[in-house]
């Protein structure tokens, strides 16, 4: 469910006051926990690191990010790869052979 039009979108003031005392394009990281933040058309041109939980991912924020929220544009989970045992033999055989590797056929 989207924010309601009356109250506005929610941007973190403490967010916009530290953005305010600098000038776009400024290549210092200004570290934030705001996730739910909304891109304003004020922060284009900064980069903002916004926290995923263990670190902080910096985030240049361009033109078509306004009306996003910071969150989007840091991934809170790791994929690692599907697989298992039959996707490390593949691979591994692949490595020795020095080919790109071929996805097992499906039967129908």
């Amino acid at each position: 469910m989207t924010r309601s039009a009356k109250k506005g979108p929610y941007v973190d003031a403490k967010l916009l006051k530290k953005i305010s005392g600098m000038k776009p394009g400024d290549k210092t990281v200004i570290k934030t926990w705001s996730r739910d933040s909304m891109i304003a058309p004020e922060m284009v041109g900064f980069t903002i690191g916004v926290h995923n939980g263990k670190e902080f991912i910096p985030v240049l924020i361009v033109e078509e990010m306004v009306g996003h929220r910071l969150g989007e544009f840091s991934p809170t989970r790791k994929f690692v790869k599907h697989g298992g045992r039959m996707q490390k033999e593949l691979e591994a055989a692949v490595e020795q052979q020095g080919q790109q590797p071929q996805q097992p056929q499906k039967s129908q």
